[in-house]
């Protein structure tokens, strides 16, 4: 499956200053991992956000928000975010903020 390379670019130039970010071919698209957490990742032309737990329930109240099937299983903490919730910088930086700060609590991986 092909990765909407825009998107992905956007993401890389939201996370350019962060020092422990990284990326890796994954979900048929590209994932952004924070110390080795998996953080946000582009698949089609929309984002996938591990917001974890927390405001799980919160998140897929949220306009343009699915859960993460990847598996056939739900992937509970994580959500898909079409386009549409994406087009403009300042959507595209609240789900990236949400990735980033439940992937930056996480115990970092070697």
């Amino acid at each position: 499956m092909a990765f909407d390379e825009g998107l992905a670019q956007r993401v890389r130039e939201l996370l350019i200053d962060h020092p422990y970010v990284s990326e890796k071919k994954m979900f048929g698209g590209i994932g952004f991992m924070i110390s080795g957490n998996m953080c946000v990742g582009i698949t089609g032309d929309g984002m996938v956000v591990r917001v974890g737990p927390p405001i799980y329930a919160y998140a897929l109240a949220l306009p343009h928000t699915r859960e993460f099937d990847f598996t056939g299983r739900p992937m509970k903490g994580w959500v898909m975010v079409a386009a549409e919730g994406l087009a403009e910088d300042d959507e595209l930086g609240q789900w990236l903020g949400r990735g980033e700060q439940f992937a930056s609590a996480l115990i970092p991986k070697v």
